[in-house]
């Protein structure tokens, strides 16, 4: 596990400056694509590495659970994209809950991470979340709130992944004479 700590300490680094930089607060979501494969400096799909994954969720999970944010964690395609949530959360949010539990191979490594460290994990078809990060190029725009708005860090990888981020914000209604709630940009 030693060996993964410099991505771990680069994975806190991301989610504590989008948090501050989307202004998230208790209660929020973020979805989470992230590819091991990515990360390590292979191909998407082709070098799944669970004990990088679980490594990152060791120190993830504890940090935004304190915190008080969700995490949706992004499975990979072979099961649709489906999210790792908490199932308070799916319930809260009246999320339509699937029967798959995920595998590195199934699922991708993070979110078999994720179902393992989640108190109690359930799968969901769809989130809308609050900000999200993308590490490897998963594609977790599909899950984030309209509009979507780009966040810059200090820092563009994990790893050797690179990573995209964003935040969410309310729609713009009105023409011209509409004033906008400068909180809320």
């Amino acid at each position: 596990m030693n060996m993964y700590k410099e991505i771990c300490a680069q994975a806190l680094t991301a989610f504590s400056e989008l948090i501050e930089k989307a202004g998230l607060k208790k209660g929020d979501l973020i979805v989470f694509g992230c590819s091991t494969s990515e990360i390590i400096g292979s191909v998407i799909g082709n070098n799944s590495q669970y004990e990088c994954a679980e490594a990152i969720y060791d120190e993830l999970y504890p940090f935004l659970r304190d915190k008080g944010i969700y995490l949706a964690a992004q499975c990979c395609e072979h099961l649709g994209r489906a999210l790792v949530v908490e199932r308070e959360y799916a319930l809260s949010h009246g999320l339509e809950i699937v029967n798959a539990i995920p595998q590195p191979k199934a699922g991708g490594s993070s979110a078999t991470a994720a179902y393992r460290h989640f108190d109690s994990p359930v799968l969901v078809l769809r989130v809308k979340a609050d900000a999200g990060i993308d590490v490897g190029g998963t594609l977790i725009g599909m899950h984030l709130k309209e509009v979507a708005v780009p966040v810059r860090l200090s820092m563009n990888k994990i790893g050797e992944a690179g990573i995209i981020c964003a935040r969410t914000r309310p729609r713009f209604v009105g023409g011209e004479r509409a004033v906008y709630d400068e909180s809320l940009m």
